[in-house]
């Protein structure tokens, strides 16, 4: 089965380790045995200028993924929001009401859903190709969430380039290590198998180091400067 994921992740802080903004969506695709992406893209978003309420994130991560689709052909995809693997396509106002959901989340899908089920239910029209909201235990949606934090610390080593340093935020159980010419991650969950990323970039010139966030547990902190 071939899967195409997304998610958003890696946050920008401020020197008290607050997050300021998310960083990057990664849609990939993910093939047997299911450990990596078989290929990726990334859409930045502005950290200063984000909607923390989840409405940003889950938009841009349905419509990345789409585009991931429409040149890979999965076999379906799934998106980071836990709603029990419904169909994005009935999610109509009925149908959110009756999801065991809080009620702000209800609001919020019946937000989303206005841009997000006609595109589902066109491109399931078009493709044939489900758009499912499986969440958190879906495995492609874990690599997603691996691979935005590789871009995250891509981003991170630009904007140290350019500003002289950067405090970003990795997603839950991962750790980045940056090699010439590459940024390499992988889970800190023994129990999920192994999995792993890499992604290009221009790593020349920078000094990084990666700790604990110590004001939340599970999340790495990753400090690049200017060298």
């Amino acid at each position: 089965m071939r899967i195409v994921a997304a998610d958003t992740g890696g946050a920008l802080l401020d020197e008290e380790y607050n997050p300021i903004g998310l960083i990057a969506t990664a849609a990939v695709l993910v093939e047997k045995p299911y450990k990596t992406a078989t290929t990726s893209m990334v859409r930045y978003a502005n950290p200063f200028d984000y909607d923390m309420s989840g409405r940003q994130a889950v938009r841009e991560e349905a419509f990345l993924a789409v585009e991931l689709a429409r040149g890979v052909k999965p076999n379906v995809i799934h998106l980071d929001s836990t709603i029990g693997g419904i169909e994005v396509r009935k999610l109509d106002e009925p149908t959110i009401e009756a999801l065991t959901i809080t009620d702000r989340g209800k609001e919020v899908w019946k937000d989303l859903a206005k841009d997000l089920q006609p595109l589902a239910k066109k491109f399931w029209e078009e493709t044939g190709i489900e758009i499912i909201a499986i969440g958190k235990s879906s495995v492609p949606v874990r690599i997603a969430e691996i691979y935005s934090g590789l871009y995250t610390a891509r981003w991170a080593i630009d904007y140290a380039k350019e500003h002289g340093k950067a405090i970003v935020g990795l997603p839950r159980y991962m750790e980045v290590e940056i090699r010439p010419g590459k940024i390499y991650g992988e889970s800190l969950d023994p129990r999920e198998g192994g999995l792993f990323g890499e992604i290009e970039a221009n790593t020349e010139g920078i000094g990084w180091e990666l700790y604990p966030n110590p004001l939340v547990r599970r999340f790495m902190v990753l400090e690049v400067w200017r060298e």
